[in-house]
């Protein structure tokens, strides 16, 4: 069976064969209606903060998260098409365990950053951002830091560790991105972000659809994180992108009550009247265009990983992940690794209990921080 890394690139694993194309059906087990409401960032982190970098073409605007007000700063990394949000179920968690600030980032051209080049995704310039966003939030003098970075956001962690672009660093925690089977996937993406569906009729439905797939297997941080991945668009419903959504190919669970599916096709009857009237949302980043710097972000990272000074992490959702140098490195004891079964690419926000966890015992051991009182590991 050909190893998946599933980069994030985007997802945790392709969907069904062929993906949910339009008139494609998925018929769910017995059971309630499951909710997919979008829920606020600001259940799950305490600000919203707007950085301006200085660079040669103008000024660049980062969105960070933020969350804390004590302790080491967790700086958030996620992976490619995601965006800041998908480490808010996990913020939420990590800050009842640890004393800890979490500073979550949305990286060039994903979420709400602004930057003059959105097309230069390179490993070098996203770890400069990184180091230059660091700086624009302490000066000189920054706090200690444990970066935390996830498949895309990982290899960029590495990148920016290991050029010593965040000199306060402490820690170092790299989330199921591995170079040998990064690599092996890479041949396969572009079929899987052709099978994706090109747009969504609500965000509700984008929800919905990161669920089902297996995209996101925690529904809670599927409902705060899509609005991270999808942007509203205000066009014609007669555009002929609209006419490939997912919508009427998904099949709901079925109701309890009797009229059920009477419901669902006034439902959809609705949900098509809304979206000839308003619009309709699609992804935020076209991954597909950013090919060229793929190679870049991932070839070469296990040695970088394994060079950098600092305590690491590895967190990965199975042990085929490892290639040969991180065995090697992982026998030697140069970096501490765990496995978190049953979970797919996205470990943090499939696990992300588990995932604090595991970097709350990490970062006690090394005394970076301490457990909240009354908090029992």
């Amino acid at each position: 069976m050909e190893k998946q890394l599933h980069l994030n690139l985007l997802a945790s694993r392709p969907p069904m064969a062929g993906g949910f194309q339009s008139g494609s059906k998925m018929k769910m087990g017995p059971g309630r209606k499951r909710d997919f409401t979008p829920l606020l960032w600001s259940q799950y982190f305490e600000t919203i903060e707007d950085v301006e970098v200085e660079n040669e073409n103008g000024k660049d605007i980062f969105r960070l998260y933020c969350s804390g007000s004590s302790g080491p700063v967790l700086l958030l990394l996620h992976g490619g098409g995601h965006s800041a949000l998908s480490w808010a179920v996990f913020t939420a968690v990590i800050c009842s365990r640890i004393s800890c600030r979490v500073v979550a980032m949305d990286l060039r051209a994903h979420g709400d950053t602004k930057v003059k080049n959105p097309e230069d995704l390179s490993a070098d310039t996203m770890a400069k951002d990184v180091g230059k966003v660091v700086e624009a939030l302490y000066g000189e003098s920054p706090p200690p830091i444990m970066m935390i970075g996830h498949s895309m956001g990982g290899a960029i962690a590495v990148h920016t560790a290991s050029a010593n672009l965040v000199p306060s660093l402490l820690g170092l925690c790299v989330i199921d991105v591995v170079e040998g089977t990064a690599m092996d996937a890479l041949n396969s993406m572009q079929n899987f972000l052709r099978s994706r569906p090109k747009t969504f009729k609500s965000l509700e439905n984008a929800i919905e659809w990161s669920v089902k797939s297996g995209q996101i297997r925690n529904i809670e941080s599927a409902r705060v994180s899509m609005g991270g991945q999808v942007k509203k668009c205000e066009e014609s419903a007669n555009n002929p992108s609209v006419s490939n959504s997912i919508g009427e190919g998904i099949i709901e669970e079925e109701e309890e009550e009797e009229g059920a599916e009477e419901s669902n096709k006034k439902r959809m009857k609705e949900d098509d009247q809304e979206v000839k009237k308003e619009s309709f949302y699609t992804w935020r980043v076209e991954l597909s265009k950013t090919e060229k710097y793929w190679d870049g972000w991932f070839r070469g990272l296990s040695a970088l990983f394994l060079s950098c000074s600092v305590p690491k992490l590895l967190l990965l959702a199975g042990v085929d992940r490892l290639d040969k140098d991180l065995t090697i490195g992982q026998m030697q004891g140069k970096f501490q690794m765990q496995v978190l079964p049953q979970c797919g690419h996205a470990v943090h926000e499939d696990a992300p209990e588990k995932v604090a966890d595991a970097l709350a015992t990490f970062m006690v051991r090394h005394k970076f921080t301490e457990f909240k009182e009354g908090f029992l590991c």
